[in-house]
C-alpha cells in the first residue's frame, strides 16, 4: 500500500492523528496490520550503496542471493549472464542498504562485454563501497589485477571476498589474496553460505551510517512504471532514450536484459522509477535457464509496478506474445498504456494494416493511451508522461457512493437486465470497494449474466472515465431469507 499516494502526505502521526488514520484505512478496506506495518518500516534519505564486481563467473550474483536471503539475481553455471547493474535492498543486523550486482568486468573488450564492463565501472563510481568478488580456486589472474587498479582509481572503500572456500582446505587459497594489496581477503561460499556474516560484518564497517527507521515520516517516492514487452521491442532502447543515457546495455542480441533493472529518471519535470525487464517469451515452461528466470522476474518487476508501458513493435504484426503480456498486466491489476515502438519507420501501407490490428485484436484494451513512439530517434517522447499521468489518474479515480447509486439506477430503468427463467434478476445498489485499480462490488436481487456485467462496465467507463486502467467488478447476490411462521 503506497499510503502518501493513497492518503497524502502522513508525517508525523501519533496519538490520535494514528487513530485517526487507521480508522480512514480500515474505512477504505486496508488491512489495518498491513498499514501500521508499511507505516513502521518507512524509513527517509538515501540508502548506502554497495556494488558487488569482480570478472565473469567469479559468483557474484550467486552471493547477491545469499545477502538479500532469496534467488532473485539470475545465476547459471556459465560466465555472463548478468549484463546490466541491478539494484536490490538488503538488510543486516538491523542496517538497511542497497546491493547493486553488476555484469562480470573484463578488459580490452568489444561489442557487449564493453557495454557490460562499462556498467560496472559506472556502478563502482555511484556507490559508496564496494565487494570484490574473486574465485580462490583460480586465484588472482591477470583481469582481477586490473580491476584491484580500476578499484584503486575510483578511491572507494573495498572487502575483499574469496569465494568459493567450501571447507578449511579452501582457505589456504584464500590466503594467497593478500597479495592483491586490498587487505584481508574474507573467506566465503556464497554458494553454502559459508562465511558470509564475517563478510557482511565487513561490509558494514566499510558503509556509512544508513538513515535510521522512523515512525511517521512521508511515505511513497516516485510512481513506478514497469517496461514490458517480448524480446527485441526495444524496452532498453527506450529507458535509454528517457534516461538521456546508455544506462542499460544494448544488443541487436534478443534477450540482453535478464534482470530487472530499476532507475530513477526526471521526465516531464517528474522523478519517476522506470524498471526495465527482460523480454517475456511465448512459452515459460520451454525456456531454459537464465531466460526462464528472467520471465519470472519480469512478472515480479510488474508486481511491484504502478503502471505497464507496454512495448509493441509496430513494424511488425500483433503476436500471440503482445497479446498474452497484455493480458498478464491487466490481470495484475496495473495501469497500462500502449507504446508502439519504430514507428518512424512505418510506411503507409504498415500503418494501415496497423490500426485494422489494433481494432480487430486489442478491442478488450480499447481504454488504454496510446503512444507512437521511436526508442531510437526520441520521436514523441514528450506524450509518453501525459499517457502515463493519465492512466495512473485512472487507475486512482474514485466514485463517490451517492453519485453511483444514482448512475446505477439510471441504467436499471434504462437498460433492465433481460429476463431469464421466468425471473429478472435487478442491480439493488453498489459501493466501489477500492482504487488501484478500482473494484466496483455490486448487490443484486439474482445472478447477472457475464454480458451484462461488461455492459456495466463500457457505461462505468463511458460516465465515469477511468482511462488507462482495468476496471473489477463483481457481484453479490442477496441471500433468500426463509419466511417467518
Amino acid at each position: 500500500m503506497d499510503i502518501e499516494n493513497e492518503y497524502g502526505d502522513a508525517g508525523a502521526l501519533g496519538g490520535a492523528e494514528y487513530a485517526e488514520f487507521m480508522e480512514l484505512a480500515a474505512e477504505e478496506g486496508f488491512d489495518p496490520e498491513e498499514v501500521a506495518g508499511d507505516l513502521a518500516a518507512a524509513g527517509h534519505g538515501p540508502l548506502p550503496v554497495l556494488a558487488v564486481v569482480g570478472r565473469p563467473n567469479v559468483g557474484k550474483s550467486t552471493l547477491v542471493n545469499r545477502i538479500i536471503g532469496r534467488r532473485e539475481a539470475v545465476v547459471e553455471d556459465r560466465p555472463g549472464v548478468t549484463r546490466d547493474r541491478v539494484t536490490y535492498e538488503a538488510t543486516w543486523n538491523g542496517r538497511r542498504f542497497k546491493l547493486v550486482d553488476t555484469g562480470g568486468w573484463e578488459q580490452d573488450v568489444l561489442g557487449i562485454d564493453a557495454s557490460v564492463a562499462a556498467q560496472a565501472e559506472y556502478a563502482i563510481e555511484a556507490a559508496d563501497a564496494v565487494v570484490f568478488v574473486v574465485d580462490s580456486t583460480v586465484g588472482a589472474t591477470d583481469t582481477d589485477e586490473a580491476v584491484v587498479r580500476l578499484l584503486r582509481k575510483a578511491g572507494k572503500p573495498v572487502v575483499l571476498a574469496a569465494n568459493k572456500v567450501d571447507g578449511p582446505s579452501g582457505e589456504a587459497d584464500a590466503t594467497a589474496l593478500w597479495n592483491l594489496g586490498l587487505g584481508e581477503p574474507y573467506p566465503v561460499s556464497s554458494l553454502h553460505g559459508r562465511g558470509t556474516g564475517d563478510l557482511l560484518d565487513a561490509i558494514l564497517e566499510a558503509l556509512p551510517e544508513a538513515p535510521a527507521q522512523t515512525f511517521g515520516e512521508a511515505v511513497g517516492g516516485p510512481r513506478r512504471v514497469a517496461l514490458i514487452g517480448r524480446p527485441n521491442v526495444g524496452k532498453s532502447s527506450l529507458l535509454n532514450k528517457v534516461a538521456g543515457s546508455e544506462r542499460v546495455v544494448v544488443n541487436e542480441i534478443a534477450g540482453t536484459t535478464r534482470d530487472p533493472v530499476d532507475e530513477l529518471i526526471e521526465l516531464g519535470g517528474i522523478t519517476w522509477k522506470f524498471i526495465d525487464t527482460a523480454g517475456i517469451r511465448r512459452r515459460v515452461h520451454l525456456q531454459e535457464g537464465a531466460d526462464y528466470y528472467a520471465s519470472l522476474r519480469t512478472a515480479a518487476a510488474l508486481e511491484k509496478a504502478e503502471v505497464a508501458v507496454i512495448l509493441i513493435d509496430g513494424s511488425e504484426t500483433i503476436s500471440v506474445q503482445d497479446l498474452r503480456i497484455i493480458t498478464m498486466a491487466v490481470e495484475a491489476g496495473r495501469a497500462v498504456v500502449i507504446a508502439y515502438n519504430k514507428w518512424d519507420q512505418l510506411d503507409e501501407e504498415r500503418r494501415y494494416y496497423l490500426e485494422r490490428e489494433i481494432e480487430q485484436d486489442l478491442v478488450q484494451v480499447q481504454w488504454a493511451p496510446r503512444v507512437n513512439v521511436s526508442a531510437l530517434t526520441g520521436r514523441h517522447m514528450e506524450k509518453l508522461v501525459p499517457a502515463i499521468e493519465a492512466a495512473l489518474a485512472g487507475w486512482e479515480t474514485r466514485v463517490p457512493t451517492g453519485r453511483l447509486n444514482a448512475f446505477l439506477g439510471e441504467i436499471v430503468a434504462a437498460h433492465p437486465h433481460p429476463v431469464r427463467g421466468g425471473k429478472q434478476p435487478r442491480i439493488l445498489f453498489g459501493t466501489q470497494a477500492g482504487t488501484r485499480p478500482p473494484r466496483f462490488v455490486l448487490f443484486a436481487s439474482g445472478f447477472l449474466e457475464a454480458g451484462y456485467r461488461r455492459f456495466i462496465e463500457r457505461r462505468l467507463r463511458e460516465e465515469f472515465g477511468f482511462a488507462g486502467t482495468p476496471i473489477q467488478v463483481s457481484v453479490r447476490v442477496r441471500e433468500k431469507r426463509g419466511r417467518k411462521k
